[in-house]
């Protein structure tokens, strides 16, 4: 009896134990062999996240809980897991070629991707504060250490002390955060943090502001955004990739799981923060990201934008708010990584280059890329009929939907200042004297511009799958 329900138990958190195992013996093959086993173990790391993706295809598709309800499995916690295992292998592809030619191949990158990733996962799926906790952790102390991975460069040093000292204060007040809900509720499972807070209490509202702060941090938004530049430009460029897609989605899925599942009663007081934090993140995305030079420096910002827009449909605190940033998120992770795999593709005499003015005359050098990467950029910027444009239509129609016309037209308004610099990058490629081409471009960085590039133009003939996945994924959550 019990066997069969130690194994019952363990069911839903099978993609877990798969990369954290595979992370393990990967670990050793990588010890006993060094650096002759580089090139399997990426691979292997790539499969290994494309199994925990099937894996969680196969489940079986009900509600399923483990260890006393703190680990829970729904179409929600699927629908955003599949998300995040779809950024990490991709940042993980795109990254094979630039760690050859930058002779920064260590066993040691693949390894920490994957418990990142099961941080991220343990993360989407947490049911109580104990297991949210363990989840952050576990992906964030890996991010810093792989912000850092290139230890010949002061600016990778640098970008990972930056994120690591700022991410420890985030911890601590997200911690802090937590232990005021327990003290005031009694409980840390957020289904019993819901049955108490339905009395409120100030006291609850100060835990609750803590918390919040903690997943801004996580997510990049005003006002704990300040590491995100620097780490973005500091850090190698298919490390921002993967920082830019994966984590976010991990943060933003936590961060919608706390506000519906533990504290449904008092929406009013979270609703205010959160209405806060998204308007300072699309007015600071869109305005400081103007007058920046380097292309990573832009895409940090514009990343802090796009946080803010995903969290619009996170105000309406309603089950449309929630498929809203659903879809916005899964638009958002191909955009960017679509973007990134660009950008990595920007090489001169062996170098890597990241100012804005070297995509000058791209159109003439290289006209595929200059249209995938104009089409990318439009989508961004929002412009129909791409997928961002979509993005932003469910986010915005379900805060219209609940009443915040205010926030909807300061998100409309931040989007129109925000496009001028996507086009002021389509305009230096497309009518600025033509630079010198760049190297031909890896066909792993061909094989993600043409998949996000296709998927963001195409969106619009037939976007049921992904909006019919992300109504049922909201659904489940409610």
């Amino acid at each position: 009896m019990s066997e069969t329900f130690a194994v019952r138990e363990l069911v839903p958190v099978l993609p877990e134990i798969v990369l954290v195992l595979g992370a393990m013996t990967l670990l050793m093959v990588g010890a006993f062999r060094g650096e002759r086993a580089v090139a399997s173990i990426n691979w292997m790391a790539i499969l290994l996240l494309i199994a925990a993706g099937a894996i969680i295809v196969l489940l079986p598709a009900e509600r399923m809980e483990s260890f006393g309800g703190s680990f829970v499995l729904e179409s929600y916690a699927r629908f955003l897991k599949l998300l995040a295992l779809i950024g990490s292998a991709t940042a993980m592809l795109m990254s094979l070629d630039y760690l050859e030619r930058e002779q920064q191949n260590r066993f040691e990158y693949p390894i920490l991707i994957l418990l990142s990733t099961a941080g991220m996962l343990m993360l989407i799926s947490a049911g109580d504060l104990i297991a949210l906790y363990l989840g952050l952790e576990l992906m964030s102390l890996s991010l810093y250490v792989v912000a850092a991975i290139n230890r010949d460069s002061v600016r990778s040093t640098e970008a990972g002390l930056k994120y690591f000292v700022l991410g420890a204060l985030s911890s601590g007040m997200l911690l802090y955060g937590a232990s005021l809900i327990y003290g005031f509720t009694g409980s840390v499972n957020f289904a019993a943090i819901a049955k108490a807070s339905a009395n409120g209490g100030i006291g609850l509202v100060f835990g609750l502001v803590f918390l919040f702060a903690g997943f801004c941090f996580k997510v990049s938004a005003v006002p704990f955004h300040m590491w995100t530049p620097d780490v973005y430009e500091g850090a190698p460029t298919p490390i921002t990739a993967f920082f830019a897609a994966a984590p976010k989605v991990a943060g933003i899925a936590m961060f919608m799981r706390v506000a519906i599942d533990a504290f449904p009663n008092i929406v009013p007081q979270w609703q205010q923060i959160v209405i806060f934090v998204a308007i300072a993140s699309m007015l600071l995305g869109a305005f400081a990201a103007i007058g920046q030079r380097n292309i990573k420096r832009l895409m940090a910002y514009s990343s802090i934008g796009h946080m803010g827009f995903a969290l619009v449909g996170l105000a309406a605190g309603t089950m449309q708010g929630v498929q809203g940033v659903l879809v916005y998120m899964a638009i958002y992770v191909a955009m960017t990584l679509g973007t990134f795999a660009c950008i990595l593709s920007m090489r001169r005499d062996g170098k890597m280059v990241e100012e804005i003015s070297d995509l000058a005359g791209l159109a003439r050098t290289n006209p595929a890329m200059a249209f995938f990467l104009a089409m990318l950029l439009f989508s961004l910027a929002g412009i129909p009929p791409l997928a961002g444009f979509f993005a932003k239509f469910y986010v915005f129609l379900a805060a219209i939907q609940a009443g915040l016309f205010t926030l909807a037209v300061i998100g409309v308004l931040a989007s129109v200042v925000g496009a001028y610099y996507y086009l002021m990058i389509i305009k230096i490629m497309y009518f600025d004297e033509a630079a010198r081409p760049f190297e031909p471009m890896p066909y792993q960085l061909k094989a993600v511009l043409a998949v996000s590039g296709l998927f963001n133009v195409l969106f619009f003939v037939y976007p049921r799958p992904l909006v019919e996945a992300a109504s049922a994924a909201a659904k489940s959550l409610f």
